[in-house]
């Protein structure tokens, strides 16, 4: 099991990060939290989960150890995926997630893409007490203009959650025509747009 990468972070998107470790590259994915943490990095330590399933071996990274604590808590309930965690974790901060599982509030999960009313009833029921003794965590989110690159970058990363191109620019284009003034970073338009689905 590789327990984390620390190396140089050659290529960066709000979905996934290469990390060149002596001369090695390993492709990442990540949660929009982990990319707000090292956006403004040029190198670093990610802690990992690698994901063996029959299709494909997925490396997960996260900027720290309560991130994928809590990643790993999310993927031991049954209907919740890796890809839904990571969605999960994209959509909210993690500190976010753990308060609303705790205070029982399935209504906040509710709104994330991919998680339905029994889910997140699910969620709050399993994890629930395990996440209470979890202590919430601050992240820092890096703020860039919004332009071409910021909309672009923010496309990209919603497609690769999964959604379609066109679900996705036509969230984008309903997030900016909205709350422009909200919408000042990358993180806050990624996360409004998955709110626009």
């Amino acid at each position: 099991m590789i327990a984390y990468v620390k190396g140089r972070f050659v290529n960066k998107t709000p979905a996934n990060v290469t990390v060149d470790v002596a001369g090695v590259g390993y492709d990442l994915q990540i949660s929009l939290n982990t990319y707000s943490a090292i956006s403004g990095l040029e190198e670093g330590l990610l802690y990992t989960h690698l994901q063996i399933t029959e299709t494909a071996h997925t490396l997960y990274g996260f900027a720290d150890l309560n991130e994928k604590m809590l990643f790993l808590q999310l993927i031991s309930v049954s209907g919740v995926g890796a890809s839904t965690a990571r969605m999960m974790l994209s959509g909210m901060k993690p500190d976010e997630i753990i308060r609303a599982i705790v205070q029982n509030s399935a209504v906040e999960l509710e709104r994330i893409k991919g998680i339905g009313k029994k889910t997140a009833q699910r969620l709050t029921l399993e994890l629930k007490d395990k996440l209470s003794k979890m202590h919430d965590q601050q992240v820092v989110s890096g703020v860039a203009p919004i332009g071409r690159s910021v909309q672009s970058d923010a496309l990209d990363a919603l497609m690769a959650l999964g959604i379609s191109r066109q679900m996705a620019e036509s969230a984008i284009r309903k997030t900016l025509k909205a709350s422009s003034e909200s919408a000042t970073d990358l993180e806050s338009l990624i996360k409004l747009s998955l709110k626009n689905l």
